[in-house]
């Protein structure tokens, strides 16, 4: 069992930068994919990005391609998602994800976060 603890969310000012962090519980290394995900009230949850557990391969949701990075750091367990020129648009619930087979990643990780919330105000 996978538990993963997300932080660093807040509010930004649109325009501003913020980087969300997610611990794992266990040693994910290379053996876990882990992804974020985004949701807002009375809307399906949002894929944003996801890393390998080589860090290798990386997906990005084309609503934020070029304003964000994901990494990794797998001597701490932790992946980080750094989002730039923050939009109201991008307020929602932040979820990280794992799952030790990269292709379901971005669709169905079997391990979540409880969510940490990023409001941009205009």
């Amino acid at each position: 069992q996978v538990q993963l603890v997300e932080s660093g969310g807040g509010l930004v000012q649109a325009g501003g930068s913020l980087t969300l962090s997610c611990a794992a519980s266990e040693r994910t290394s290379r053996t876990y994919a882990m992804g974020w995900f985004r949701q807002t009230p009375g809307k399906e949850r949002e894929f944003v990005a996801a890393i390998s557990g080589s860090s290798t391969t990386i997906y990005q949701s084309d609503s934020v391609k070029g304003r964000l990075t994901i990494s990794r750091d797998n001597t701490k367990n932790t992946v980080y998602l750094r989002i730039n020129n923050l939009k109201p648009e991008d307020t929602a619930n932040y979820y990280c994800a794992a799952d030790n087979n990269v292709m379901v990643i971005r669709t169905a990780p079997a391990y979540w976060g409880q969510g940490t919330q990023v409001t941009v105000s205009s």
